[in-house]
């Protein structure tokens, strides 16, 4: 189910994005939309794991280092069946932890210096799994692709704006009106959508992450303690990239938290802890 609902939100952005294409300018402007957005998905295939790494100044710890940070990894990739991911260290205070990387060969999980001082070693071993679900899940490129194309849909509804002040909106392949709308309304509905995506894909997570622990209650335990975290421990976090962390590190700013990308914790916790009957076992 959660697979269909991402394919059906997945279409439902591409087809704003092609529609801001034709207002712009017809078959020629979806053409063009189109070349641009295969051109910036290739490019954030290939680069965005690198580029939000550097983002937020992570640096890649090996085993000798941290053994029992790769002990747990170890142990849950192997259950999961994926390739040993690379591990890095942000060097910042707020407990959080995001997963990166084009496929699961390629794959890297960062954890910040604060969520290893707060969470126990079971509750850090639930929030690994969530983190590796999304790597087994491939939502890192699912996740990557609605991000590319929402900021596309931004690009055209700012030429849109251009197009209209200098008088763009008299050619004969464009439509004012269909412009006016690309430039207020599309911007949002895409910015929605991925919103939806990504709320999807992070319930998916806890979920599958639950299952490879074995023992939901730790993810739970610990999502609690990383919100109360968030809230406390601010972050220079960037608004496009909020959505690969596991709780947003934007939380506490006014404007972006009315428009987060992860669903309610409470609803997050709840739907673990309702998961707690199927099992027997833990970690």
């Amino acid at each position: 189910m959660n697979a269909i609902k991402t394919s059906l939100l997945l279409g439902a952005m591409t087809l704003i994005f092609v529609y801001g294409g034709y207002a712009m300018g017809g078959e020629s402007g979806m053409i063009l939309a189109f070349i641009i957005a295969v051109g910036m998905n290739f490019f954030a295939y290939y680069s965005s794991d690198k580029l939000v790494l550097k983002m937020y100044k992570a640096q890649e710890i090996h085993e000798s280092e941290a053994p029992w940070l790769y002990q747990i990894v170890r142990d849950l990739t192997t259950r999961g069946g994926i390739p040993m991911p690379k591990i890095y260290m942000i060097p910042s205070e707020q407990p959080n932890a995001f997963a990166t990387g084009r496929n699961p060969a390629h794959a890297a999980i960062a954890v910040t210096q604060g969520i290893t001082r707060l969470l126990s070693r079971e509750e850090l071993a639930g929030v690994l799994a969530h983190e590796i679900a999304h790597v087994k899940n491939h939502d890192i490129l699912i996740g990557t692709i609605a991000a590319t194309i929402a900021g596309a849909v931004s690009m055209l509804a700012s030429m849109a704006q251009w197009a209209l002040i200098f008088g763009g909106g008299r050619d004969k392949d464009s439509n004012p009106l269909a412009m006016f709308a690309m430039m207020i309304l599309a911007p949002v509905a895409a910015m929605l959508v991925q919103m939806a995506i990504s709320r999807t894909r992070e319930y998916q997570a806890d979920k599958v992450g639950a299952e490879l622990l074995g023992n939901p209650v730790p993810l739970a335990s610990a999502l609690a303690k990383l919100e109360r975290g968030a809230q406390a421990i601010p972050m220079d976090a960037e608004p496009a990239t909020a959505h690969m962390f596991i709780v947003s590190p934007l939380t506490g700013k006014s404007f972006a938290s009315l428009f987060s990308t992860h669903p309610p914790m409470d609803k997050r916790i709840a739907a673990l802890r309702g998961m707690v009957s199927g099992y027997s076992g833990g970690f």
